[in-house]
């Protein structure tokens, strides 16, 4: 066995505005915050911890960086195109009208949300 193979991952996201990132994930998303300190505002997501931490020199990634796995991506994605989230659509790739893109093998990758939306 691997020596983390069993165990539980931490998602850690840095932010350079921690209040905005908070309410996005929060108010936006509606994952439930379980803490918030100095240090980070703490999500639970899918029996999963979800930090956002403060970082004065983060430069946004220009990739996914979170994606969640979701029973209808179709219903998910239109909630979220309704909460004002904008999904890209790249050259290329065979994405439907709101952005989904089916893989081999099904449905994948509508929901690698490329949400840092800015995300400072």
């Amino acid at each position: 066995m691997g020596i983390l193979e069993s165990a539980r991952p931490a998602i850690v996201i840095c932010t350079r505005d921690r209040a905005r990132a908070t309410a996005f994930y929060g108010e936006t998303l509606g994952l439930v915050l379980a803490h918030e300190d100095r240090f980070a505002a703490i999500f639970n997501t899918g029996g999963v911890t979800l930090r956002v931490s403060f970082v004065a020199d983060f430069t946004p990634h220009e990739h996914t960086i979170l994606g969640f796995s979701v029973p209808d991506v179709k219903a998910t994605v239109t909630a979220l195109r309704e909460k004002g989230i904008a999904f890209n659509t790249y050259p290329g790739f065979s994405q439907d009208e709101i952005g989904i893109l089916t893989l081999p093998g099904g449905v994948g990758q509508g929901l690698g949300l490329r949400i840092q939306m800015a995300m400072c």
